[in-house]
């Protein structure tokens, strides 16, 4: 009976070994999933409040332009054409870099994600 006896405490000790295990990684994933949560509404709010002041500053640059390029060229009309053109070219170049730009994002964030 002591090999009996011996074999069912080593597979209860392993029993509780593999539950600890399982207690552990849950609570480690709990904590990666938070962490990466974390990490995202962090990245979401910077962006947010970041992008939000680049693009008022964006207008106001665009407009200050304008108004000195009619000045320049003596028609604001002409001038709002002209930086509307400007706009739109720089928004093709990002168009065709959307690839590039994907790619790049994606080795970023793969690097914190997998960390």
């Amino acid at each position: 009976m002591g090999v009996i006896n011996a074999i069912n405490e080593t597979s209860n000790k392993a029993y509780d070994s593999g539950e600890a295990y399982v207690k552990t990684s849950q609570e480690y994933y709990k904590l990666k999933a938070f962490q990466q949560l974390a990490r995202a509404f962090s990245f979401l709010s910077k962006l947010a409040i970041i992008g939000g002041l680049l693009f008022l500053g964006l207008i106001f640059l665009t407009v200050s332009a304008s108004i000195w390029l009619g000045q320049l060229i003596g028609s604001t009309v002409l001038a709002c054409l002209l930086m509307a053109g400007i706009l739109f070219l720089f928004t093709g170049i990002g168009y065709l870099l959307r690839g590039k730009i994907d790619t790049n994002i994606i080795k970023k964030m793969s690097k914190d994600f997998f960390d």
